[in-house]
């Protein structure tokens, strides 16, 4: 029976410890293939590239994304996810296999479902490299983009707008890309040149990519060099890849440090004259998979070291799953005192690891009674070995095989608590099944599909869920421990979303983890469940962020605005925007433009679509900052491209209109709104609808018109209601319907649109003797309280025309809807513009809405 050498151990142990393992690289890999397109020719390989390509990154230890024959929106979606997990990254890696080529120098990556017939299709349908590349700059410390995308433009337009220009797309292949620090850009081949898919099922150049990135220890410009060559000899130097790199660290993609892991020191008695005796040496056990090669340093000198009947002299290697079979065979007449000797052996990997270990013999005779009293024994011992590792193997089986733990989602790395029943250093568990998506590791390192894990370190393995992965995933081991039967167990992990980030998470938020709800959709229970979320993770920002946006809704506005610092002092960029948020809307602070704008800078700087959008309309409208019309329009862009609707909206009214410069452009407004609408936006729809209406840009349709105004009024949008109610009440694209049009007025003057309740107050006027007057008046006064803008100055004109008795009576009205009362001060018409005012925000609690 094997011991450890308890003194030999210590001091090794004691050696190891004084050497500190390097903090884990945090590595994330987005990997893409779009082959079935609906609009052009398919593509034959990225299916099957994006599967290798994955495994490969998988191998080398990155969190993995993976997609397949993205749609614009569903690139969006996940792209926004991949940044949320890449947010403080070491590497950032965008793999891309599908089409891709040039507009104006500007490369582009076209999504399935991209059509391109119309000049402004490309900025709403296709994704900008650049873009995606800023992006990925904002996140991370080092950027990796490799493209399998070189081709022709396969549309049949060839012009397309382009910020200010409407651009050609004359140039093949894509064009060279600027890297900026620590930046590697790889192209499948030369800039303006055409990648080919090739013969098999890869193409050539993920084909060696795929197997030249596990050279381990192999530095990325090393590895590339090595792809390029490859790809030459297989297209006969029909393509050359290419790459552009500024990078000042090293990027080692299968980063192998690792050693076999063996008891460095065991201690076997041996009989002499017995002939061979099993050593049952444990196996090596390679944590990162591959083979394991073991050299015998030292033999015994006092009998012959066996391996199935051959002496294993000193120098000669054998295969590391032959460890367990070497016997030592003493001849007679040794031990009659007993004697020591010892073996010492090497196990090496082959990424260079190596581990020592060493078997200390006690040779005791095997002759007369007492050898076979000693013999009696060990039998004895060994048996008893075998029942407990497997006993020891059934309990590892045990703790592991059909538990089901709930992981939370963006809080970090979780321990899994295992509880495993033992620490033999025999017993070791192979990575059998690696989750789908998600994590696993151990505080000194990532594992890969291939690792293994000895048994003191189960009760330290964690998960970490890939962000946007709803889906239960199952993790497999095999438990081994010499020679006694290995035993599978499979575990089942689930993502859980906190329940503050469904209460509270916020639309486009790059570092948060859900889709998010508007303000008018958080509830009352939102800020318990995130006080619980901050006390549960307090170094988490986004929860102190999603916190702020609870109390906002509640309007607890200082404790809010405190909660929001917080955030934005730790790191959270959309808690640097709401900041600027606050400061242009005068909640809770003074009304103050210039630090508005500074907070929106910033936050447009970490890429935040959001302050993209506010500081990019205030560049271009010069609100608060002098105006750079080009700027700001290039800022709409960008936030548009990330699927932001408010930017979209902004540019449709700019391009419907032709605003500081810009070129009016119906159809590219359109465009716009069009995208705005796919992405379910209520103000997209009601815009878009009155340019059905009025034929501004596409075919005049009051049909569409009505089915768009209705579906952004059944989604609170707050001046679709007018806008039907008038097409009700002209009967324009609908049979007349006086009713109704007075219901949606009156549902417009509730949500906050002075024309619906001015028109509401119209409606009432124009029935003549039957005219109810103090609806009249109570409508108008709500049109003039609501008109913060002062746009609809007959509002008061006409209120102003009734008599005292009528708006006394409407006043007392107003007055019996409020939940507190009012002084009343000021003019007659004063009180009830001041009252309808406060009947208003009782009925409407949310600084958002109004």
């Amino acid at each position: 029976m094997l011991r450890r050498c308890g003194f030999v151990v210590a001091l090794i142990i004691a050696s190891l410890a004084a050497f500190d393992a390097s903090a884990l690289e945090r590595r994330v890999a987005f990997v893409i293939g779009n082959s079935d397109y609906r609009e052009i020719s398919a593509l034959k390989n990225p299916a099957k590239d994006v599967a290798d390509v994955s495994d490969t990154f998988r191998q080398a230890g990155f969190e993995v994304f993976v997609a397949s024959n993205l749609t614009k929106l569903q690139f969006e979606d996940q792209f926004r996810n991949y940044l949320a997990a890449v947010d403080g990254a070491d590497i950032a890696v965008v793999y891309y296999s599908g089409h891709g080529f040039q507009i104006g120098g500007e490369n582009f990556l076209i999504p399935v479902d991209a059509s391109l017939k119309q000049p402004a299709d490309v900025e709403v349908q296709a994704i900008k490299l650049n873009d995606v590349l800023q992006q990925m700059r904002s996140k991370s410390k080092i950027q990796v983009i490799i493209l399998d995308a070189c081709r022709n433009n396969p549309f049949p337009r060839k012009d397309y707008w382009l910020r200010d220009q409407l651009v050609v797309a004359s140039g093949a292949g894509l064009a060279q890309v600027r890297s900026s620090l620590n930046t590697l850009i790889a192209f499948a081949t030369e800039p303006g040149a055409v990648a080919y898919d090739g013969a098999g099922d890869l193409s050539p150049f993920s084909s060696a990519f795929a197997r030249r990135a596990l050279a381990p220890n192999q530095e990325i410009r090393t590895v590339m060099s090595a792809v390029r060559r490859d790809v030459v000899e297989a297209t006969k130097g029909l393509q050359v890849p290419w790459e552009n790199s500024s990078l000042v660290d090293d990027v080692v993609l299968m980063r192998r440090s690792s050693r076999p892991s063996l008891p460095p020191v065991l201690e076997k008695v041996v009989l002499s004259g017995a002939g061979p005796i099993n050593l049952d040496l444990p196996e090596p056990v390679e944590i990162d998979g591959g083979t394991v090669t073991v050299s015998i340093e030292r033999p015994p000198t006092l009998g012959r070291l066996m391996l199935d009947g051959k002496v294993v002299e000193a120098g000669e290697q054998i295969q590391g799953k032959d460890l367990p079979r070497l016997q030592m065979d003493v001849p007679k007449g040794i031990g009659a005192t007993e004697e020591m000797d010892m073996l010492a052996y090497a196990a090496r990997d082959n990424w260079g690891g190596e581990a020592r270990g060493m078997l200390v013999f006690r040779i005791k005779s095997g002759e007369g009674p007492q050898g076979e009293q000693v013999m009696a024994s060990l039998e004895a011992e060994q048996k008893q070995q075998v029942l407990e590792r497997g006993i020891h193997i059934t309990g590892a089986a045990e703790a592991i095989e059909n538990r089901e733990i709930d992981i939370p989602v963006g809080v970090g790395p979780i321990p899994l608590k295992l509880n495993f029943p033992t620490q033999d250093p025999a017993v070791s568990l192979k990575v059998a099944s690696y989750p789908a998506t998600g994590t696993l590791s151990l505080p000194d390192r990532i594992l890969s599909p291939d690792s293994s894990l000895m048994a003191d370190e189960v009760d330290r393995l964690r998960y970490e869920p890939q962000i946007g992965a709803g889906k239960t995933v199952e993790v497999a081991f095999e438990i081994r421990a010499g020679s006694a039967a290995s035993k599978p167990a499979t575990m089942k992990l689930s993502p859980a979303v906190d329940p503050c980030d469904s209460a509270a998470g916020e639309p486009l938020d790059l570092q948060g983890v859900v889709p998010g709800l508007l303000p008018n959709e958080i509830g009352t229970d939102a800020v318990k469940l995130c006080e619980a979320a901050v006390k549960a993770y307090p170094d988490v920002p986004r929860f102190r962020y999603e916190l702020g946006r609870a109390l906002l809704a509640a309007r607890k506005v200082d404790q809010a605005r405190k909660a929001i610092q917080q955030a934005a002092d730790r790191g959270h960029v959309r808690a640097v925007f709401e900041l600027g948020y606050l400061y242009a809307t005068g909640t809770g602070v003074p009304v103050d433009r210039k630090q508005a704008n500074t907070f929106y800078a910033a936050a447009a700087d970490k890429g935040d679509p959001y302050g993209m959008t506010s500081w990019g309309r205030a560049l271009f409208n010069g609100y608060g900052v002098e105006r750079d019309t080009a700027k700001g329009l290039d800022l709409l862009l960008k936030a548009a491209a990330m699927g932001h609707t408010y930017a979209m909206n902004d540019l449709g009214a700019i391009f419907t209109e032709g605003r500081n410069g810009v070129t009016a452009d119906q159809a590219r407004a359109v465009a716009f709104l069009a995208a705005g609408v796919e992405r379910q936006d209520m103000y997209s729809m009601n815009l878009l609808a009155r340019n059905y209406l009025s034929g501004a840009g596409v075919e005049k349709n009051p049909k569409t018109a009505v089915a768009l105004f209705q579906k952004a009024t059944e989604l609170g949008q707050p001046y679709a209601p007018g806008n039907l109610a008038r097409m009700y009440r002209d009967s324009v694209g609908v049979e007349r319907n006086p009713a109704e049009a007075q219901r949606l007025f009156e549902m417009a003057t509730m949500r906050g649109d002075p024309s619906g309740a001015f028109d509401r107050a119209v409606l009432e006027m124009e029935k003549g003797e039957k005219a109810d007057q103090v609806t009249a008046v109570r409508f108008l006064a709500f049109a003039a309280a609501l008109d913060t803008r002062n746009q609809l100055p007959e509002a008061r004109t006409n209120l102003a025309k009734f008599g005292t008795k009528v708006k006394t009576t409407a006043l007392k009205q107003l007055r019996q809807e409020l939940r507190s009362k009012v002084p009343a001060s000021g003019s007659l018409d004063s009180q009830l513009v001041g009252a309808a005012r406060r009947v208003w925000e009782e009925a409407n609690p949310r600084r958002d809405v109004f």
